[in-house]
């Protein structure tokens, strides 16, 4: 699958929204049921096969667990998109 990478800035933002749940003690936890299933659909059309499918239920389970909103989900998957493209890359020059 030839996919465009997503851009960080993108990635950023969806982290922020997810942040964003911190600044209101106790809507935070109501904020934070009702963005984990929109954050995990956004995570799988984002990213999309095996690493989308199972980024998204990692992605789901953080958001919604209290406590776990810390770890930026969209932004990890960057960039192991982003090394993981780069060493691709790098295998190819070597091997010609």
């Amino acid at each position: 699958m030839n996919k465009q990478q997503t851009s960080l800035l993108f990635c950023l933002l969806m982290d922020g929204i997810g942040y964003a749940t911190y600044a209101f003690p106790v809507l935070g936890e109501l904020g934070d049921v009702l963005w984990a299933p929109v954050s995990a659909i956004i995570f799988y059309r984002t990213f999309g096969g095996w690493k989308g499918s199972v980024g998204s239920l990692f992605n789901f389970a953080e958001e919604l667990l209290p406590g776990t909103d810390f770890v930026p989900s969209f932004t990890l998957m960057w960039i192991w998109n982003y090394v993981s493209r780069k060493r691709t890359g790098a295998a190819i020059v070597k091997t010609q």
